[in-house]
């Protein structure tokens, strides 16, 4: 409770209280939050080092990275405040720069936030977001997904009993990379391994920059052109020209002049994935499709306009009745629809727990054919055994398709069109964060 200012008035004396999102600050079951939360914060009590220091009076031991709790540095930001700046970026569909420069113009997002007076500085800088999103983890975004389902049930605006009927279905997660051409991904595979090898001392006859460069603006003239015989032939010569890039710097690498061992795991990372660019053909599978993003996989989903996507897999469960997000979950390795329901409807499990509701019927489309084989204990239904349903079941299944339109809800209003945190986890992350969104608006 904040103490009065008698020159300050309070925000909930300056905004209207029956706005929603001011009526969701005092639903929202932050205690519970913040209690799931926390023990990612706990300050960890490291045992530490003994490290030989050479001074004037010779040589001494000293203990170093013992854990010992400083009075430098600033205090943790309230993991209220954080939270709600992660639910407020998914729900308004905002970046972390404009969400921070918002945040300090509008009151009611302040409100939301657990502030008692009207503060017009930043809440933080916008890097610090993205540093709690990974410090929380998977574990605890789903936490935050589950607070928007347990404030749906207080709050009356849905029963346990709706929770027992859901909708299943999956989409594409795109990364943010850019359409990966063989042309360009030779090209800048040359260029950041050339620039790689400079910082660790190794010094090359020659990088074929201004060759590269040539070669990768023919090849775009050539494949817009539908000269596919030049095309060809371009990409090649790239090929050519990276192969022996990389054969002198392996020859090169052990006169590498840098002591830091990162710097070298660092090249040596860079290594592979460029050799595994100048491996690949196209009929390849399991390729790479972007130096700095190698989880990216090639997704086709029967699209006419888009036959191929490049992400990860991400699968996405609402209610039957109000089309409320239960579930959110990815998975990496482009699986078969069937066989990843099972793992899916576990997540779903956990976060109705609070509900004590079970997913009891499970509408999907013909991808999921064969999960009856892994939920014997669940009732799911298709179009494939139309014939076998009951009038009712046949109802049910008529609201199949209320998924898609929650599912391009979360592309285009949620930010799940393009995801750019970093690697497998971010793509989890960034799944679960939009859903949170969808709830809270």
């Amino acid at each position: 409770m904040a103490i009065d200012d008698f020159f300050r008035a309070r925000l909930d004396q300056m905004i209207d209280l029956g706005h929603p999102l001011a009526v969701l600050a005092e639903r929202i079951p932050w205690s519970q939050i913040e209690a799931a939360l926390a023990p990612a914060f706990e300050r960890k009590n490291r045992q530490g080092q003994v490290v030989e220091i050479n001074d004037l009076f010779g040589t001494t031991q000293v203990i170093v990275g013992t854990g010992v709790i400083s009075a430098a540095g600033r205090l943790r930001l309230p993991i209220r405040l954080m939270s709600s700046l992660l639910y407020l970026k998914h729900a308004f569909n905002l970046s972390d720069e404009e969400l921070v420069v918002r945040w300090s113009e509008n009151v009611v997002w302040q409100y939301f936030s657990g502030q008692a007076y009207y503060t017009p500085k930043l809440p933080c800088d916008a890097t610090q977001i993205g540093r709690f999103r990974t410090a929380i983890g998977e574990a605890d975004v789903e936490a935050l997904l589950k607070a928007t389902i347990d404030t749906a049930v207080q709050s009356k605006a849905m029963t346990p009993k709706e929770f027992e009927r859901i909708i299943v279905d999956t989409t594409v997660q795109e990364k943010a990379i850019s359409h990966p051409v063989d042309s360009r991904l030779l090209e800048i595979a040359r260029g950041k391994v050339a620039q790689a090898v400079k910082r660790v001392g190794i010094t090359l006859k020659q990088t074929f920059a201004k060759e590269g460069k040539a070669l990768r603006r023919k090849a775009g003239g050539y494949a817009h052109a539908r000269q596919f015989r030049r095309l060809r032939r371009a990409v090649k010569r790239q090929r050519t020209i990276l192969g022996i890039v990389l054969r002198e710097i392996r020859r090169k690498l052990t006169t590498a002049t840098t002591e830091c061992a990162a710097s070298l795991n660092r090249l040596n990372t860079l290594l592979e994935r460029v050799e595994q660019i100048h491996k690949q053909q196209p009929k390849d599978k399991n390729k790479l499709y972007a130096l700095h993003a190698p989880e990216v996989e090639c997704i086709g989903k029967g699209k006419a306009r888009k036959p191929y996507e490049f992400g990860v897999k991400a699968s996405i469960t609402v209610t039957h009745k109000q089309g409320l997000i239960v579930g959110a979950k990815t998975f990496p390795g482009n699986t078969y629809d069937g066989h990843i329901l099972h793992e899916h409807l576990e997540q779903t499990s956990i976060l109705l727990e609070s509900s004590s509701a079970k997913p009891k019927q499970v509408v999907v489309d013909l991808g999921f054919r064969e999960a009856h084989v892994d939920n014997p204990n669940v009732e799911i239904i298709h179009r494939g055994k139309y014939k076998s349903l009951t009038r009712q079941q046949r109802k049910w299944l008529k609201r199949r398709q209320a998924v898609e339109p929650a599912i391009g809800h979360l592309k285009s209003d949620h930010r799940m069109d393009r995801c750019w945190l970093q690697g497998k986890l971010g793509d989890a992350l960034h799944a679960a964060l939009c859903a949170t969104g969808y709830n809270l608006r």
